[in-house]
């Protein structure tokens, strides 16, 4: 059971470097009139990316696997509307994996001490994530 475990946590992990590394590159492509406080906050939210990256690897290690080096696929956009759009976009789609993960280890068998810890890490990470949509929605004017 670890080792489905220790997959979707090495999935979680290789999504994560690829947010760190996606926020940090369209940060650096904003131009125009309001620039700086959505590169600011691209950049705030990739610190929170690396966060959870590190509780990943935690809880992989306490699985007992061997935290991956992977990145998931990243997307190269130039315009503002479309760098908020590709993030709301991956920031759900993170969310919905995270859900999952969260139903397999609520079914888990075997986690008698580090359950509720990795429960606990793991709701952390989503509501973050939300924290995000919402951020991008807002910078979007969707809310």
């Amino acid at each position: 059971m670890n080792k489905d475990l220790i997959s979707q946590f090495n999935q979680a992990l290789e999504l994560e470097h690829a947010a760190k590394i996606q926020y940090l590159s369209h940060a650096e492509v904003i131009r125009g009139l309001n620039a700086e406080p959505v590169m600011s906050r691209l950049k705030e939210i990739s610190g929170d990316e690396e966060k959870h990256a590190e509780k990943f690897r935690s809880i992989i290690s306490m699985l007992g696997g061997v935290p991956s080096t992977g990145v998931a696929k990243t997307y190269s956009v130039k315009s503002v509307k479309e760098i908020l759009e590709v993030n709301l976009k991956a920031e759900k789609e993170a969310i919905d994996f995270y859900k999952k993960i969260l139903g397999s280890l609520k079914n888990c068998k075997g986690l008698e001490y580090e359950d509720f810890y990795i429960l606990h890490e793991l709701e952390h990470v989503i509501i973050d994530e939300m924290e995000h949509v919402q951020e991008l929605k807002l910078l979007m004017g969707k809310v």
